[in-house]
């Protein structure tokens, strides 16, 4: 059975942002969603502990997609480079590489030639980083673009902000682009 995994970020619950209208987009195709609610509160994301709970929870295999936002994105790196399956897609929204600025520095490695990148980009057919070049996070389109460089696959840069923030403001309910990459 097809699944996907949609990985919210800092201060994010399932029920924010577009997660439920990409939940119900995926469901009417036919997929199982499962979005996590990650073992640690607001602000505390740590790789040390979202991943392993990731990792133990979910379910992956050929017909898996993967989505995280912020936060939620950067564990996609190591969930990646830890399973030892190719999934069908990952797709990074908003997603950063580096510590810095207002972005949970525990949420990535401290440098990032400790990713193996060989090994994530082996466990994933289709990557795609949708980033912008107003981010207020600072997750922004050369966030992406250093990502992007490790892995190839596809970068989307907009000018959308962070693509879902309560601090900025940014509901971000629907996002049809997404809906799009993930018509198949």
């Amino acid at each position: 059975m097809k699944n996907a995994i949609i990985i919210s970020g800092a201060s994010s619950s399932p029920s924010d942002h577009w997660f439920p209208y990409i939940k119900k987009h995926l469901e009417k195709k036919d997929y199982e969603v499962w979005i996590p609610r990650l073992p640690l509160p607001d602000y505390d994301y740590d790789l040390g502990v979202c991943v392993p709970f990731i990792l133990k929870n979910g379910r992956f295999t050929k017909d898996t997609i993967i989505i995280g936002h912020s936060s939620g994105s950067s564990f996609i790196l190591s969930i990646l480079e830890s399973i030892s399956v190719q999934i069908k897609k990952a797709i990074l929204v908003s997603g950063f590489l580096h510590r810095g600025g207002d972005r949970p520095p525990q949420a990535v490695k401290e440098n990032e030639s400790l990713y193996d990148w060989e090994k994530i980009r082996s466990h994933v057919s289709d990557i795609v980083f949708i980033n912008s070049v107003n981010d207020p996070w600072g997750c922004n389109d050369r966030e992406g673009r250093s990502m992007f460089d490790h892995l190839g696959g596809t970068l989307i840069i907009n000018s959308e902000g962070h693509m879902g923030s309560t601090k900025f403001n940014q509901p971000y309910k629907v996002f049809p682009l997404l809906a799009n990459l993930i018509n198949d």
